[in-house]
């Protein structure tokens, strides 16, 4: 599994190509692996780009719980299906987003990738700035998420 870690400002040209920072490369080469699959945040207006083996990772857990004779959930499915695109980079880093959900983030001029975790976020610049926390907010959400937690009780799905 991969873990990227930073944020990069960039800028895509005029074909909607992006550079992938040198770091990100770095973790996608040791993985063997140049796809990713970019699809729309669920709740936030940001892009997704998950390493293609992550992507199937998680597609085999939602498999595994979508009952596809169930309208609701066959129409889930498809709609995250719909949003989403194969892409890859090449020997440079350079990759191509498509236009289409590049234009759910408002076609944004400067932009920001931001490694959390195993996944890339990929933010306008404008609204990442927008969403940073205060130290104090961070530290009060910590002290709420992890402050009366004993760790060895509790799994990480």
């Amino acid at each position: 599994m991969a873990t990227f870690i930073g944020d990069f400002v960039c800028k895509a040209d005029a074909k909607g190509r992006i550079v992938l920072p040198s770091l990100f490369k770095k973790v996608m080469n040791a993985m063997e692996e140049n796809r990713f699959v970019v699809r729309k945040d669920l709740f936030d207006d940001c892009l997704i780009l998950s390493p293609y083996p992550d992507w199937e990772e998680e597609m085999n857990k939602i498999r595994a719980r979508i009952n596809m004779y169930n309208r609701a959930e066959n129409k889930f499915y498809r709609q995250y299906f719909r949003g989403a695109a194969e892409v890859t980079f090449d020997g440079n880093g350079r990759m191509l987003l498509p236009k289409r959900l590049l234009e759910k983030i408002s076609l944004p001029k400067e932009l920001v990738l931001v490694g959390v975790d195993n996944k890339i976020e990929l933010w306008s610049k404008a609204v990442y700035e927008g969403e940073e926390m205060t130290e104090g907010e961070l530290a009060l959400m910590a002290e709420k998420i992890l402050g009366n937690t004993d760790f060895k009780e509790r799994e990480v799905e």
